[in-house]
């Protein structure tokens, strides 16, 4: 895989003007773009500043979190809480993620376009009871968050923030160790390095280096 340097300012315009010039894989009026990547990187941070920088463009767009549809905490811990094969298969809520997000921007009459942003705290256990969003025609859908790919996702681009496995393990906080399992497992079984449109390798957060294969 040929990687070429970036700053984050480029990377982040480069790929808001490419998502802006996208057609929907299913003809639909909305796009859906992914930012995967484990904890330590910053998915939510280029999530929102592709946002922004859609938002220049003319294009509404609206960010959604991964964590806020994971499973209520009886359902995670089932196995304990620190099973890696709990958090990649039974963490997140796809079930809810399917209907309260990307059915609502399925074409056709029941694309609404009305997207739940969020649907549990994780950190209060409870339900969020936010309202819903309304992503007008022409809007891009920035879902963030980690193990995102190989679940069939109806993606029209995805963005995968990589980190080899000592730098993932050197910036993982200590109490969440036992997740590195889990993103072994996600490199083996998904290959999100390659799945994923655009790569973007930040061993050095400082000194970022992309992938990105024209379309």
């Amino acid at each position: 895989m040929r990687l070429e340097a970036i700053t984050w300012e480029r990377l982040t315009d480069e790929t808001a003007d490419r998502i802006a010039g996208l057609t929907a894989a299913d003809g639909g009026p909305w796009l859906r773009v992914a930012v995967d990547g484990a904890p330590a990187a910053p998915t939510g941070e280029l999530a929102r500043d592709l946002a922004e920088a859609l938002r220049v463009l003319g294009r509404p767009a609206l960010v959604v979190a991964a964590a806020g549809f994971w499973r209520p905490a009886s359902l995670r811990y089932e196995y304990g809480k620190r099973d890696p094969d709990a958090y990649y298969d039974r963490w997140l809520d796809t079930g809810a993620l399917w209907r309260e997000v990307f059915d609502p921007l399925e074409p056709g009459p029941g694309g609404t376009g009305r997207v739940l942003p969020d649907l549990w705290d994780p950190e209060t256990d409870r339900a969020t009871r936010s309202p819903y969003a309304e992503l007008p025609p022409g809007g891009v859908l920035l879902l963030h968050g980690a193990l995102l790919l190989g679940h069939w996702f109806p993606f029209d681009l995805s963005v995968h923030l990589r980190l080899s496995p000592a730098a993932l393990a050197r910036r993982t906080d200590e109490g969440d160790r036992w997740t590195l399992p889990a993103f072994a497992r996600y490199e083996d079984e998904v290959g999100p390095g390659e799945a994923a449109d655009v790569v973007v390798r930040m061993d050095d957060p400082r000194h970022p280096a992309w992938h990105r294969p024209e379309p």
